[in-house]
């Protein structure tokens, strides 16, 4: 019988081992005993990088954001207006955080290790600003975008026991049924619990617009 070898343990190649398993166990089946197991070693010796869970989540969101910059698919173009950036970079979050089983969950809250991240929100702070939005607006533009977008996800996420399987409940038609005394809050589900794309991105649209409506009278709109 071949023993497994074992990995030459960073926090980079621990957090990477993690993330294979979350899309077997979920968060919740997410344990640094399991993560151990795969890599061959005892747990306590995970220890030595990550004091706790949370640590090690946050190692988990900086190696997902840094998979999302490299990726061309997640990764925004370089000549955008700020609303044009604001769409781009949120559904690339979306997209990143849903190959990951529970992404949204583990990027919540998440302290990056690195400072990888300070170079892209430069990007997106500094076309706001351009555009003549003050620091506090494009910060709150921003971050409003950004939170939608966690809190869409991580609903969307909830919706599935795992990748691809409602979970219990969370069938259209037979919520319809429980809920046919309340014809409004029935006929909902249909826009609540389908075609998520187009509600992310009817939904983030709207943020967008909504920031232009508030700030318009000191940023200055698109030619």
């Amino acid at each position: 019988m071949a023993t497994k070898k074992t990995t030459r343990l960073d926090p980079a190649s621990v957090a990477e081992t993690a993330l294979s398993l979350l899309n077997e166990r979920g968060l919740d089946g997410l344990t640094l005993r399991a993560i151990a197991q795969e890599l061959n070693v005892q747990a306590p010796a995970l220890y030595w990088h990550f004091k706790n869970k949370q640590a090690l989540l946050d190692e988990m969101a900086t190696v997902m954001y840094r998979r999302m910059v490299a990726d061309p698919e997640t990764r925004p173009p370089g000549d955008l207006d700020w609303q044009e950036r604001i769409l781009a970079v949120n559904r690339g979050l979306r997209a990143g955080l849903l190959r990951y089983r529970d992404g949204a969950k583990v990027y919540s809250g998440a302290r990056f290790t690195g400072t990888d991240f300070a170079a892209d929100m430069e990007l997106q702070l500094g076309a706001l600003v351009d555009a003549g939005f003050s620091l506090h607006q494009a910060v709150r533009a921003s971050t409003t975008a950004y939170m939608y977008t966690l809190g869409f996800v991580t609903e969307e996420q909830g919706t599935e026991s795992a990748p691809g399987e409602p979970r219990e409940g969370f069938d259209v038609e037979r919520r319809a049924e429980w809920l046919a005394d309340y014809p409004l809050a029935a006929a909902a589900g249909a826009e609540i619990f389908a075609d998520h794309d187009n509600g992310f991105e009817e939904g983030l649209r709207l943020i967008v617009a909504g920031i232009e409506a508030v700030y318009a009278p000191t940023a200055a709109r698109p030619a």
